[in-house]
């Protein structure tokens, strides 16, 4: 096969491992993480993969060569693969989609919604995470709307909330009255995120645990019993460890 397609920006390619967070807890999976991101999140837990002074660590791969790449970690069984990044929806996937469609994979995609692309519509799980206050970035719902309707229907769609405080947790539940029929996903957000290169940086997940043990009593104190609070497994297992 001839690979004629555009290269995707790459920052690291790993697993198998489980996924760590949202409607896919827990399920075997590679990630493709991508090299890239329109938001400067305050709180950013991949800084690597979104700081344009990390981008000497970014390859342009060919889709062949990530493809293969995926392959060689899954040893040719078909899994999910996670797009992730920096924003995924930045880089050009639809081909790698298609190819790996053609061999059994499934793709999902977790992106902050700001960036749309018809090829949503090709994925089979679209995460969508707008960023609270905390993040000190701005929502543009009409993009989030747009993402939403690219996808028509296709993938199952979900939205997945971080949550630091009360005015996140006000925003989260104003984004799932706007999505009344997407499933919502909250999970307490991590105050410790590691450095670039420091990735034994201590993890205070006494405070993470309190923080997610204050969620779920907000959540069950308002009879949101619509939402599922959910911790970052990856976290709670291997801290702020990359590549996991």
């Amino acid at each position: 096969m001839t690979d004629t397609h555009p290269a995707i920006r790459v920052s690291e390619i790993f697993g198998p491992t489980i996924q760590g967070e949202g409607v896919l807890i827990g399920l075997p999976t590679v990630f493709i993480r991508t090299g890239g991101c329109d938001y400067r999140c305050s709180w950013c837990d991949s800084l690597h993969a979104v700081d344009h002074q990390f981008r000497h660590e970014w390859e342009m791969m060919p889709i062949d060569a990530v493809w293969q790449t995926v392959v060689k970690l899954s040893g040719g069984r078909p899994v999910m693969v996670s797009l992730s990044g920096g924003n995924p929806a930045i880089q050009p996937f639809r081909a790698l989609i298609e190819r790996g469609h053609g061999e059994g994979y499934r793709f999902a995609l977790e992106t902050q919604g700001s960036v749309v692309r018809d090829w949503f519509a090709d994925l089979d799980v679209l995460v969508l995470s707008p960023k609270p206050p905390s993040s000190e970035m701005m929502t543009d719902w009409a993009a989030l709307e747009a993402c939403v309707d690219a996808a028509q229907e296709k993938p199952q769609i979900v939205l997945k909330l971080v949550v630091f405080d009360e005015s996140d947790y006000a925003y989260a539940k104003g984004a799932a009255e706007r999505f009344p029929r997407l499933p919502v996903y909250l999970q307490p957000g991590n105050h410790t995120p590691p450095r670039p290169g420091n990735e034994d940086a201590p993890v205070d997940l006494d405070g993470i645990m309190k923080r997610m043990e204050w969620l779920v009593e907000k959540v069950t104190g308002d009879r949101w019993f619509d939402a599922r609070v959910l911790p970052q497994l990856h976290v709670l297992l291997w801290g702020n460890k990359r590549a996991v």
